[in-house]
């Protein structure tokens, strides 16, 4: 219908300038009622568990995300009715939502930092245009310089860099040991390796002769053949069991190793294959992943593989040096340029474009890919980001907070989940959420501009957020060391011949700027030198642990109960039960990761995989057992009360109490409610977890077992994703730790912990090859006065505050 001529055009709707949410009970949100202004930078806060990341990404993104998928085509809809929508009554003035969650899966050891950013494309094609051709040589196509097309790897190694090979020395390690007696100890144990000794006895080879002593044809045979005969096994009798003939198909050591290590999807099998291989740099291409004619061509005098080595701040100075050749040349290099610099704004120009992404932190690659958000261009959609300030020390806050500015001044909504006191300060609006975690969550207590926090009395991040209400600790006195590990000559990425020393019997922090080389130095070099002298004599330290942020399983099988130990004990409950003897159940029958008692639709994950064409692959309620893991049987058993399903569905909080009686469980639950964990669910799986949580449960699991032995704790990053108030709770144990006669090293940004150390070793002065030095090393007060520090100013603040843990 169209309008007539000379009416006037009828006036604009106003557009509410608010997302409202009405009725939001994900999780443990209890029925929220939030308004959220637009085209604002919003920070949503709170302890952990409080329920922030429930509102941010469980309510709004997911809400977004669903309205995306009910325009799409009815295929990919069918698929997200399997996942189900936010509970909430309504979400209103919601526009489409772009996700910058920290991501928990790790990335393929195909992606790097080029393929994050796209900038590789666009490398890519600067060499396929503007490059230097050997004379003659044709015109390459852009695919043809990607490691990772047919065009482009190289034959020898498909475009991985490196070949793994095995030897007859890996594969038997005793050679005076037979083939019976286990020489071969890279075959498979129990029956499959039974299978293939009794082949080989059954093709004439002689398994009880000592290995060295069988002919040398034979044995590079047995261990190398690609051949796979067929042989009919006429089993040795074994008392009371009847063994038929076999028809036996033989695979070689080498067959089996190598396909074990490209195929198998179990870590653990995959780590004990590469125990009997050699990693190294492919001898056809050196390492650099593409073909002899890719490499032939030159830009600025250099290879793509040599450019790709640089770091983002050398590149950008190459390509504003190099002569550019033609309009071709120009465009792209200009397009290369702007798309560095907002990645070396946000302090990653250390990293190079052949860095593989599975290296890289999960605040590294957010930061990467909001990067490259800043030049998509997008306007109008909400950015929900979780925590960008992960792994980012304070110099490079500031640059964080322009990027956020500038998202929101291309006309975009940006709702931030964070800690970091500057970046909350830093929002035009505050949601905090709390007051507390878990059930005792879920609230909003302000929704509105961060300086009427102040009002709310309940609100944990108000007392951390204006200082002036925050009790000013007292410096507390300074450990002596008991000893020391020195370390010298050291040689590893960025780091030069570095020496450093880490004291005993003390807490040490280690900071620097991102990509200085702290990882590096606590997490490669000090772990190993302290792990090869585990058990010399005169060494102080006993024991080494290791605290990372290292998921505690990649499936919904693996929970907060498995890896601590405790589902064991709750088993054996259930096994005790007076129903379970009556019915001859054992422990099996209460595991969900074998046959018997789990729900078969699910395998016992309590979820389906929905494989989505076009995205990634997600998790569903299982529509068989709701997610209880169980079949109806097994769930008919009770201990005080409760099903097996409903015991793993109490929180740590809940379950102290209900286990109280019971010594081995309530010691666990404990250590877990000690250091800030009450508000997770027993089952919880382990894709739920933050990489923080995971490395508090891991702490956690570790305390439980406190030993009097001397041991080294390293942590990196341990405050990642805390709120203040979390992170109080976790450096009493910590200091604990200490006081107890062991030694804690942590890499860390936060000042406030850095400010409680006894010991500091500051790294840098910048990241990549401008780092990897000690630039200072002391106690807190004599760092915070070192000159050419980036973090002393920092740590000179924080001191002076008082607030030292």
């Amino acid at each position: 219908m169209h309008q007539a001529a000379g009416t006037p055009a009828p006036p604009p709707t106003p557009v509410d300038p608010y997302v409202r949410v009405r009725g939001a009970r994900e999780h443990n949100l209890r029925g929220v009622d939030v308004d959220i202004p637009r085209d604002a930078l919003t920070v949503f806060t709170g302890v952990s568990g409080s329920g922030k990341s429930s509102l941010a990404f469980g309510t709004l993104y997911a809400e977004a995300q669903r309205r995306y998928f009910e325009s799409v085509a009815p295929y990919a809809r069918r698929l997200i009715h399997q996942i189900g929508a936010p509970k909430v009554d309504s979400v209103t003035g919601l526009p489409p939502a772009v996700s910058l969650e920290q991501r928990r899966s790790s990335p393929g050891a195909r992606s790097s930092v080029g393929t994050v950013t796209l900038l590789s494309n666009s490398l890519r094609m600067l060499y396929s245009r503007a490059g230097t051709y050997p004379p003659g040589a044709e015109r390459l196509d852009s695919d043809a310089f990607s490691p990772n097309t047919a065009a482009g790897a190289c034959p020898s190694c498909h475009g991985l860099g490196r070949i793994h090979r095995t030897s007859e020395e890996l594969l038997v390690p005793d050679p005076g040991l037979s083939i019976r007696q286990g020489a071969i100890a890279a075959w498979p144990g129990a029956w499959q390796g039974k299978n293939l000794r009794d082949i080989l006895d059954a093709l004439g080879h002689d398994v009880d002769r000592p290995w060295r002593e069988l002919p040398a044809k034979d044995r590079e045979w047995i261990l190398f053949t690609e051949e796979q005969p067929v042989v009919t096994v006429h089993p040795v009798r074994e008392a009371e069991r009847i063994q038929r003939p076999y028809q036996g198909t033989y695979m070689s050591a080498h067959r089996h190793v190598m396909r074990t290590f490209a195929d198998s999807r179990s870590a653990t099998l995959r780590a004990r294959a590469e125990k009997f291989l050699t990693d190294s740099p492919c001898p056809v291409c050196e390492g650099r992943r593409l073909r002899p004619e890719s490499l032939a061509v030159t830009f600025a005098g250099r290879t793509i593989a040599e450019v790709a080595a640089l770091a983002l701040t050398d590149l950008d100075a190459l390509l504003a040096s190099a002569p550019l050749d033609g309009e071709a040349a120009r465009v792209l290099a200009e397009d290369l340029r702007s798309r560095i610099g907002p990645i070396t704004e946000l302090g990653l120009g250390y990293l190079s474009l052949d860095r593989t992404a599975p290296t890289l932190s999960a605040g590294e690659l957010q930061r990467l890919r909001l990067a490259t958000q800043l030049r998509s261009g997008l306007f109008g959609v909400v950015y929900v980001l979780d925590e960008p300030s992960a792994g980012l020390h304070p110099a490079d806050t500031e640059a964080l907070l322009g990027v956020l500015d500038r998202l929101k001044a291309a006309g975009n909504t940006v709702f931030v989940v964070e800690h970091h006191l500057d970046v909350v300060r830093h929002a035009d609006w505050l949601v905090d959420v709390g007051p507390l975690a878990g059930e005792h969550g879920g609230q909003v207590l302000h929704s509105g501009p961060p300086q009427d926090l102040a009002e709310v009395a309940g609100s944990a991040t108000a007392r951390h957020l204006f200082a002036a209400r925050e009790p000013v600790a007292a410096p507390r006195q300074v450990r002596t060391a008991t000893g020391a590990v020195r370390l010298t000559g050291v040689d590893r990425h960025n780091l030069r011949e570095l020496e450093a020393e880490f004291p005993l019997g003390v807490f040490t922090a280690v900071t620097g700027v991102s990509g200085s080389g702290k990882s590096t130095l606590v997490g490669q070099v000090l772990a190993r030198e302290v792990g090869e002298r585990l058990g010399e004599a005169d060494f102080p330290v006993r024991r080494l642990v290791e605290v990372d942020q290292k998921p505690i399983g990649r499936t919904p099988r693996s929970n907060l109960a498995t890896y601590t130990g405790l589902f064991d004990v709750v088993r054996k409950l259930f096994t005790a039960s007076p129903e379970a003897r009556a019915r001859g159940w054992k422990a099996g029958r209460f595991s969900f990761n074998v046959p018997g008692g789990r729900c078969e639709t699910c395998q016992g994950e309590g979820f389906v995989s929905v494989e989505l064409m076009f995205l990634p692959s997600t998790y569903a309620p299982c529509p068989e057992c709701a997610g209880a893991r169980y079949n109806a049987e097994t769930l008919e058993v009770r201990y005080e009360g409760l099903n097996i399903a409903e015991v793993l569905g109490l929180t740590v909080e809940s379950a102290a109490v209900f286990f109280a009686e019971v010594p081995a469980a309530a010691r666990s639950l404990r250590a877990l409610e000690e250091i800030g964990l009450g508000y997770l669910r027993l089952g919880q799986p382990a894709t739920e977890l933050s990489g923080g949580e995971a490395q508090r449960i891991k702490l956690a699991t570790e305390l439980q077992r406190l030993r009097r032995d001397h041991t080294l704790y390293l942590l990196d990053e341990p405050t990642t994703g805390l709120h203040p108030a979390d992170v109080r709770v976790l450096l009493r144990q910590l200091h604990g730790l200490v006081d107890a006669g062991h030694s804690v090293v942590v890499v860390e940004h936060d000042m406030a912990v850095v400010a409680g150390a006894d010991w500091v070793i500051d790294l840098g002065p910048g990241g990549g090859t401008a780092g990897g030095r000690v630039v200072a090393a002391g106690t807190p007060s004599q760092v915070a006065s070192a000159t050419g520090s980036r973090t002393a100013p920092y740590l000179a603040r924080a001191l002076g505050t008082g607030r030292v843990g």
